[in-house]
């Protein structure tokens, strides 16, 4: 009675609508669970019971891909944390201060730093936060605040790379036509993606904060400044607090650089080599067809392999020490575990009620109303987006949508109408996966920038909102427009168009 329909899409609209009220993750998700399961077993207890646990949270911790997620997510915590005893993170805080002379620096390095990682989104989560996160500290930038850029270079910046594996993931779902093509030539209609660079650059430059955000950064900036007056007087008075275990005097920014480094290098090896890039495969194709998280594990196991024996020759570190942050590293990463597990149960529950039918059959009817045809785009990115915002997943939203645009139009690749809607629906899914406290890029956003979940949701909402509001419009131009050399120019005039008029008005607040 409850499948197939509106009551598919509840538990995750019940988890989220929790979670933004309570301003609490973990109750939030179980309850969405626990909704889920009952509404599939018909309110049947041993059926809810089946349906959570066995067929729900069980089998999503059986889950191949899943599994490599949360050790790659352990190896990189461990990866931290040697970073941090070793004094890496330390000493490259200290160097940047030398070197970022100011927050916007600091910022607009975080950007590059995201936009340059396109690889694959788990991996700039929380690359960049581990190498920003010293840098953003000293200049008072709050952990929400980076907790953004992190995010809204991960998704936003994979889904516009040919060689990523969200281009794999795009391509896979693409039947009875040459999916890199389509791909290739959605990419300049992907308005999410490129607005929301483009915000981040004028929020940036403008020095700009609208919304919940402002007052993170002015929270956190009241914050540092107590405890730039504590750590004064423990100084005078001799009381300063040493962590424990303490953090190495020896360590230098190499002992940052050189483990990110080699980490970058070893996943992408690890990512062509589940692709049969040494069985012969081009390096794109090695690309397209590799297990990201099998490849994710390969590299992060050898990187961290190579990182201890570099602590140790270096003499920062001996071998216990190392090996006793390993487990440290692990507790480090138990919240961001604990919020993922729930989420893919979670999907599953969604899933096992038919959520990707339900949704379906709404795009069907849409598309097949032919004087809505040109507002097909600006209709599927909403459909995307809240697809993906209810269930937390793009790459699901991609499998669901995709293949029905490409039916509508007969994989007539020299339509372009349709390669702007496979853009609006891949712009969508993007969006909603942004905007998503279960999204699991979500997740690792604020694992990497080690910033409270539902703090960097509640905060980056209304600048995800806007990115969305403007792309909406733009969607509509470009359905009648149909070129993209008008429509993207014009649409990144209208965002830094609203920053700037945002930013008046904040001002004009502050001064009144």
């Amino acid at each position: 009675m409850f499948t197939n329909t509106f009551w598919s899409l509840v538990p995750a609209i019940i988890a989220i609508g929790l979670a933004l009220i309570t301003k609490e993750v973990y109750s939030s998700l179980f309850i969405g669970i626990i909704a889920g399961g009952l509404l599939y077993s018909g309110f049947s207890f041993t059926g809810m019971m089946q349906q959570v646990f066995p067929d729900g949270m069980i089998a999503q911790l059986s889950d191949g891909w899943n599994v490599g997620i949360l050790i790659f997510l352990v190896v990189l915590g461990s990866m931290v944390m040697i970073m941090n005893r070793a004094g890496g993170s330390a000493a490259f805080g200290k160097w940047s201060v030398d070197h970022v002379k100011t927050k916007t620096g600091a910022q607009l390095a975080t950007i590059v730093l995201g936009i340059l990682i396109f690889i694959d989104d788990y991996f700039n989560c929380l690359t960049v936060g581990s190498v920003m996160r010293p840098l953003t500290d000293k200049h008072k930038i709050s952990r929400e605040k980076l907790a953004y850029l992190i995010d809204a270079t991960a998704a936003p910046v994979c889904i516009i790379a040919p060689i990523s594996s969200w281009a794999a993931a795009v391509t896979g779902f693409v039947d009875g036509a040459n999916g890199l093509s389509l791909f290739m030539r959605a990419i300049p209609y992907n308005f999410y993606a490129f607005l929301t660079i483009a915000m981040m650059i004028a929020l940036t430059v403008s020095n700009t904060d609208f919304g919940p955000m402002k007052l993170a950064e002015l929270n956190n900036k009241l914050q540092k400044n107590d405890e730039e007056k504590k750590a004064e007087h423990a100084s005078i008075t001799g009381a300063e607090d040493q962590p424990n275990p303490p953090v190495s005097a020896k360590g230098k920014v190499i002992h940052l650089i050189f483990p990110i480094i080699t980490l970058i290098v070893t996943c992408v090896i690890g990512m062509i080599y589940t692709g049969g890039f040494f069985e012969g495969e081009s390096f794109v194709d090695a690309f397209s067809n590799s297990d990201a998280s099998v490849g994710l594990v390969y590299g992060s196991v050898v990187a961290l392999v190579i990182t201890i024996i570099f602590m140790i020759v270096t003499k920062v570190l001996n071998f216990n020490e190392c090996m006793s942050a390993i487990p440290e590293g692990f507790k480090s990463m138990v919240p961001a575990i604990l919020i993922l597990t729930f989420a893919w149960t979670l999907k599953s529950m969604t899933d096992a009620l038919g959520a990707k039918e339900y949704v379906a059959g709404l795009v069907e009817n849409i598309a097949g109303n032919h004087a809505l045809m040109s507002m097909l785009p600006a209709i599927v990115f909403l459909i995307g987006t809240f697809l993906a915002f209810a269930t937390g997943t793009s790459w699901g939203t991609f499998g669901i949508l995709i293949p029905i645009v490409v039916n509508v139009f007969g994989a007539d690749i020299n339509n372009e109408l349709m390669i702007i809607a496979i853009s609006a629906c891949m712009a969508g899914a993007v969006c909603g996966d942004h905007c998503s406290p279960i999204s699991d890029t979500t997740i690792m956003a604020s694992a990497g920038a080690q910033c409270n979940h539902i703090g960097h949701v509640s905060t980056q909402l209304p600048y995800a909102f806007t990115a969305a509001a403007v792309s909406f419009v733009t969607y509509i131009i470009s359905g009648f427009v149909r070129n993209w050399l008008i429509c993207l120019p014009l649409g990144i005039v209208l965002m830094v168009v609203t920053i700037l008029v945002i930013g008046r008005v904040e001002a004009g607040r502050k001064s009144a």
